[in-house]
C-alpha cells in the first residue's frame, strides 16, 4: 500500500522577509478569487500598516501559502461596534482580524483555519475578543467563519473612500 502525501502545514510569525511571498500569494487570490476589491497600489504596505498587534504566514511545505493580521479597531470598523454593543463591552475589548487569505493552490488543508485560530488565540492571550469583517460578496470566507463557529453580528454598509461604499457581514469569533 502506497503511503498517503500529507504535506507538512506550519504556522509563524510573519516576518519583513515574507512579504514579497505573501505579495504573490496576494496577487494569485486576487486574480482568483477579486480579493482585495481594490488592489492596494502598494501591496506590501496594505499589508503592514496600519501597524497590526501581529501577523502571522501559514506554510505549506516550506512555501508561504497564507497570511492573516491581528489589529486594534480603528474608526471605520464596524464588527467591534456591533460586537462591544451586543457584549455590553467596550470596543477597546476587540481585536480585528483582517488581510487573511490563502494561496488557491494550497487550499483545502485546513490552513485558513490553522491562521483564524492562531489570531484568536492571540487576542485571547491579549484579554480580546476578535472580530472581523467580510464583503457579502465573498462566500467562500462567510463559510469558512460559519463553518468554524463564528457568529454573525450582522450586515452593514461601510464606507471605503468617499466614492465607494460596500456591504459587510460582521463576525465574532466563538
Amino acid at each position: 500500500m502506497e503511503a498517503k502525501n500529507d504535506p507538512t502545514r506550519h504556522v509563524r510569525q510573519r516576518t519583513d522577509r515574507d512579504l514579497d511571498a505573501c505579495v504573490q500569494v496576494l496577487a494569485a487570490v486576487h486574480e482568483r478569487d477579486g480579493y482585495p476589491v481594490n488592489w492596494p497600489d502598494r501591496p506590501g504596505d496594505w499589508l503592514t500598516q496600519p501597524t497590526p498587534l501581529s501577523a502571522w504566514v501559514a506554510e505549506l511545505d516550506g512555501r508561504v501559502a497564507g497570511h492573516v493580521r491581528l489589529s486594534r479597531s480603528d474608526d471605520g470598523d464596524i464588527a467591534p461596534g456591533l460586537w462591544s454593543a451586543r457584549a455590553g463591552a467596550s470596543r477597546a475589548t476587540t481585536a480585528v482580524i483582517s488581510r487573511l487569505f490563502v494561496a488557491p493552490a494550497a487550499r483545502g488543508h485546513g490552513l485558513g483555519a490553522l491562521l483564524l485560530a492562531r489570531a484568536v488565540q492571540d487576542a485571547t492571550d491579549r484579554g480580546l475578543h476578535a472580530v472581523l469583517d467580510v464583503v457579502t460578496s465573498d462566500t467562500a470566507a462567510t463559510a469558512l467563519y460559519e463553518r468554524l463557529g463564528w457568529t454573525l453580528l450582522g450586515t452593514a454598509e461601510q464606507r471605503w473612500t468617499p466614492q465607494q461604499t460596500v456591504t459587510v457581514r460582521c463576525y465574532a469569533a466563538p
